[in-house]
């Protein structure tokens, strides 16, 4: 199985930099099996049924990119850098958190990265392009700090294009978002807003919440040929004993599990991987999911549309197959969907 079975042509003008609005009115391919329909996000009304059930991811992204300034004292005189950091995951203190510092190399450990009046972090290690920091505020205070200092942190692929702005700390964030901890948003759910949820409760539909913690790593290409010899990153997530319950419900009633995401997805599989069914779990998972696999928990996905050559798209063709896959995008690039995490959505439910 190699790489580039999972490559295709995207124009860059398909590459959303804003979200629809409102965003329930995005575009939405659905395909059953192999028979493909254009509609709309708010008719996922129309095409769920009662007694199904959306497993929800409800991390919160947290203002991860910081900009600031090292200053350093020598006999020539004062010298100043500019810092950019793109916080990564907290480790045992809450205070150290792994990081993207560029440009590293201008910054020693023990000196200090000043963000704000408030915030600053010294650098207390650093290896293969990461840093860990060591910041001087905790709890709520940190957050509160990081809250006006840190920006969104935007895909690449957008911020290519783009810097974050006031607009993308609302649009970069899902509705039900409650557990603070990710560095990249479950994009399938930027999709949901109040009237449709209500929509879907009124038809019968129920949702499950669980936690991912989204990381960067989500964004880092596969390097290798051998596409089975990839190793993923690992995230930390949680399904709840109540969670499982409410899946463990419907799955016995007929109902489907659906998860909004291939965050949620990867989580529920995760929690099915060791008993066949869908049990309370929590820990790092670092599941890759690609052809072959045998899925326990999901009957289906919403999802956005994903990167040429990436594990995402591994898993949308390991619940599709790779051919039906090849068709849905060759269709949703002919009639101009928008990709990637600002993107359309697809509903994919396969056969």
């Amino acid at each position: 199985m190699q790489l580039s079975d999972f490559d295709f042509e995207l124009p860059e003008a398909l590459i959303a930099t804003r979200p629809a609005r409102p965003r329930s009115s995005a575009r939405l391919l659905v395909a059953e099996g192999a028979q493909i329909t254009d509609a709309v996000v708010t008719d996922l009304v129309e095409w769920l049924r009662p007694g199904d059930r959306l497993v929800l991811n409800d991390t919160k992204v947290i203002p991860a990119r910081l900009s600031g300034s090292r200053a350093r004292e020598s006999a020539q005189g004062a010298t100043e850098a500019r810092i950019e950091v793109t916080l990564l995951e907290p480790q045992a203190e809450a205070v150290v958190w792994s990081a993207l510092v560029k440009p590293l190399k201008k910054l020693k450990i023990g000196e200090r990265v000043i963000f704000s009046d408030m915030l600053s972090a010294d650098l207390v290690d650093k290896a293969e392009g990461q840093g860990l920091l060591r910041f001087n505020l905790t709890g709520d205070d940190f957050d509160a700090a990081l809250a006006e200092a840190g920006a969104m942190p935007l895909p690449p692929y957008i911020a290519a294009k783009r810097a974050a702005d006031s607009q993308d700390t609302e649009d970069y964030q899902t509705v039900w978002a409650r557990r603070s901890g990710a560095v990249a948003a479950p994009t399938a759910s930027l999709h949901f807003d109040a009237p449709l949820l209500e929509a879907l409760a009124a038809r019968g539909v129920a949702f499950s919440h669980v936690t991912l913690h989204v990381g960067a790593g989500t964004f880092l290409p596969v390097k290798v040929e051998d596409v089975t010899t990839h190793k993923m990153h690992a995230e930390w997530g949680e399904v709840t004993p109540a969670a499982a319950a409410e899946m463990a419900a419907t799955r016995k009633a007929g109902g489907r599990i659906i998860p909004v995401g291939t965050t949620a997805l990867r989580l529920i599989e995760s929690a099915a991987a060791a008993s066949g069914e869908i049990a309370a779990w929590e820990g790092e998972t670092d599941i890759f999911i690609y052809p072959g696999f045998t899925f326990r928990a999901a009957d289906a996905l919403m999802t956005n549309f994903h990167l040429p050559k990436s594990t995402l798209m591994m898993l949308v063709s390991a619940l599709m197959g790779q051919e039906t896959v090849r068709n849905i995008y060759a269709h949703a690039v002919a009639e101009k969907y928008r990709f990637f995490s600002y993107g359309d959505a697809s509903l994919l439910i396969p056969r």
